[in-house]
C-alpha cells in the first residue's frame, strides 16, 4: 500500500517519521486546511473588522447628536458674548475627551421687522438682540423691496444672514418693506409662516421725524449751488409748508404724511398673512417703557422672557434709554433721537384731526386701539 503525504503550507523539514518502522516517505497530516477554507476564514475576519469599525463610528455619531441636543436644551446662549446671565451646562456629553458643540449655519429669517420708517425699527432690533435666542442681520438688506436684489435669489439673501445655532431666531429689518406693494407676496413665497413685527408711532410725530431726517440727509448731500439756494429746495421749506397746500388743506401726497396712513399699507399685508402672524408694536411706549413691549414680543415669538429692566439705563443727555449687558453699555448712534424742529401747534392740531379717520381704520384692521390724540 502506497502512503500519501499532505505537505500543504509546510516545509519539508517540518515533516517527521511516525514510529520506528516508518520511513521518511510516510508523512503525517499536520495541517488539514484547504485553500477555500482559508479564504473563507480570511473573509470572516475582514467582515468582523468592518462591523466593529462601523459600530464605533455609529456610537461616535450618536454621542455627537446627544451632545448637541444637550447643549441646545441648556440654552446655547453660553456660546455668545452678548448674553446676560449665561446658564451653566451641568452634564455636557463628552466623546472622546471633548465636548461636541452644535454647528452654526446661515438661515433665512424666521421673523421680519417690516416697518414703519422713523418709528424705532433700529432700536427695536438692537433691543431684541439682547436676547440669547435672537440673531440679527447686520444691516438693512432690502431684499424684497428692490428688484435688483430680489432677482439674485434666496441663496444670495441667505448669505446676508448671520450664523446662528439651532433654536435661535434670525431677524432682519428693512422699514421700506411696509410700504412697497409687491413685498407681502414675495415674503410669503419665502416663508408663509414667518412672524412679522410692525412698529408704529403717533402718525404726526412720525411724519415730523421723517421730515427731520430727510432734511438732514439733504443738508449733507452734495447739491449744485443753485439748488441749495433755491426757495423750492427741501432745505429751505418748513414742515408746515410741505404738509399743507397753499389753500390750507392737508397735502396727502406728501410722502411723510402718506406713510403715516398706516391702514393703506397694512391692508396689503393682512390680505396675504393671517392677523396672528403680525404683531403691532407701540413705538411710543417702546421709548418710555421698553420692557413691557419686549415682553409682548418674546411671547409672540415663543421664546422665554430674558430681557429685563437691568438691560436698560436712561441717558439724560440723549433723553432716551440705552442698552446694557454683561459686556458693557451701548447707545444708538448720534443720528438716533435727533431734535425735531418746532412745528406750529395749530398745524399739528390740524394734522391730528386729519388722521382721526385714518387711525380709526388702522385700529379696526389690527383689532387694537392705540389711543393716539385726535387734536
Amino acid at each position: 500500500m502506497v502512503s500519501q503525504c499532505f505537505t500543504i503550507w509546510l516545509p519539508k523539514a517540518a515533516m517527521r517519521p511516525f514510529g520506528p518502522d516508518s520511513s521518511h516517505s510516510d508523512c503525517v497530516l499536520v495541517v488539514g486546511v484547504s485553500r477555500p477554507k482559508l479564504a473563507a476564514l480570511f473573509l470572516s475576519v475582514m467582515l468582523l473588522s468592518l462591523f466593529l469599525t462601523f459600530h464605533i463610528l455609529y456610537d461616535s455619531a450618536v454621542y455627537s447628536i446627544q451632545a448637541a441636543t444637550a447643549i441646545s436644551e441648556n440654552k446655547i446662549s453660553i456660546l455668545t458674548n452678548h448674553i446676560p446671565n449665561p446658564p451653566v451646562i451641568n452634564q455636557p456629553v463628552v466623546f472622546p475627551n471633548r465636548i461636541h458643540f452644535p454647528k452654526t449655519s446661515r438661515r433665512l429669517p424666521q421673523c421680519l421687522i417690516i416697518g414703519v420708517r422713523k418709528c424705532g425699527t433700529r432700536a427695536l432690533l438692537e433691543m431684541l438682540y439682547l436676547h440669547p435666542r435672537i440673531q440679527k442681520a447686520a444691516g438693512e438688506v432690502h431684499f424684497f423691496d428692490r428688484d435688483e436684489n430680489y432677482l439674485r435669489g434666496l441663496e444670495w439673501y441667505r448669505k446676508k444672514m448671520p450664523h446662528s445655532f439651532r433654536g435661535q431666531i434670525t431677524i432682519e429689518k428693512s422699514p421700506s418693506y411696509f410700504v412697497t406693494p409687491e413685498v407681502p407676496e414675495r415674503v410669503r413665497a419665502m416663508n408663509a409662516s414667518i412672524k412679522l413685527l410692525l412698529i408704529v408711532r403717533e402718525p404726526v410725530t412720525r411724519a415730523i421725524s421723517d421730515y427731520t431726517q430727510l432734511r438732514s440727509h439733504a443738508a449733507t448731500a452734495t447739491l449744485p449751488q443753485q439748488q441749495s439756494l433755491s426757495s423750492t429746495s427741501p432745505l429751505s421749506r418748513s414742515f408746515e409748508e410741505l404738509a399743507l397746500l397753499p389753500n390750507g388743506t392737508v397735502n396727502e401726497a406728501y410722502r411723510p404724511l402718506a406713510i403715516s396712513q398706516y391702514h393703506v399699507h397694512v391692508h396689503r399685508w393682512l390680505e396675504v398673512f393671517p392677523r396672528e402672524q403680525l404683531l403691532v408694536v407701540n413705538g411710543d411706549q417702546l421709548i418710555d417703557d421698553p420692557v413691557s413691549q419686549l415682553r409682548r414680543i418674546e411671547d409672540f415669538l415663543g421664546i422665554e422672557p430674558r430681557i429685563g429692566s437691568n438691560n436698560f439705563y436712561f441717558n439724560e443727555t440723549k433723553g432716551f434709554y440705552c442698552l446694557r449687558n454683561e459686556t458693557g453699555d451701548k447707545c444708538l448712534r448720534e443720528t438716533k433721537g435727533r431734535k425735531h424742529p418746532r412745528v406750529d401747534p395749530v398745524v399739528i392740531s390740524k394734522l391730528r384731526k386729519f388722521f382721526v379717520e385714518h387711525n380709526q381704520k388702522f385700529y379696526e384692521l389690527v383689532g387694537e386701539d392705540l389711543g393716539w390724540p385726535e387734536e
